[in-house]
């Protein structure tokens, strides 16, 4: 991955919709070399996926939690069962597996706090494998998710 190919991440964690052409012109390539540019950062990864950030409180998710997670076990069974039934709540937009304790950081949101009781009580009470539930409430967001920093 050379300089060019830096700057294309950088301008497309940006702006995701730029068209091509206008892609190709920032980084002063010709159109079917930043196509072929573009194509092979998506092939090895480096662009994992395109898609569009919704503001959460524009579709009514105004409540958010930050649930911390203790394990009772930690094999390779009891990491995937957890793992699995994490992946089907869709309430849980984001999940990060943690060294030490907790075991896991999964972060919530739902409408408000009823709901978010509802979902705790329901889904998230019954995660198997887990020993210990923690929540706590984000206050304020500081901003929006943040781009990945290009070296």
């Amino acid at each position: 991955m050379d300089q060019i190919d830096r700057e294309i991440l950088s301008l497309l964690q940006d702006d995701g919709r730029m068209s091509t052409t206008d892609l190709a012109a920032r980084v002063g390539l010709s159109l079917s070399t930043c196509h072929r540019r573009l194509r092979a950062l998506e092939s090895s990864g480096a662009i994992a996926h395109y898609r569009a950030v919704v503001a959460p409180d524009a579709v009514g998710l105004t409540f958010e939690a930050l649930v911390f997670v203790t394990m009772r076990r930690t094999d390779v069974e009891a990491v995937a069962g957890f793992e699995a039934a994490v992946a089907a709540v869709p309430n849980i937009v984001d999940a990060q597996r943690l060294f030490g304790e907790p075991d896991y950081l999964l972060r919530v949101l739902t409408r408000d706090l009823a709901a978010y009781q509802e979902l705790f009580d329901t889904a998230l009470g019954s995660l198997p494998g887990v020993q210990r539930l923690t929540s706590t409430l984000v206050m304020k967001r500081l901003g929006p998710d943040r781009a990945v920093p290009i070296p």
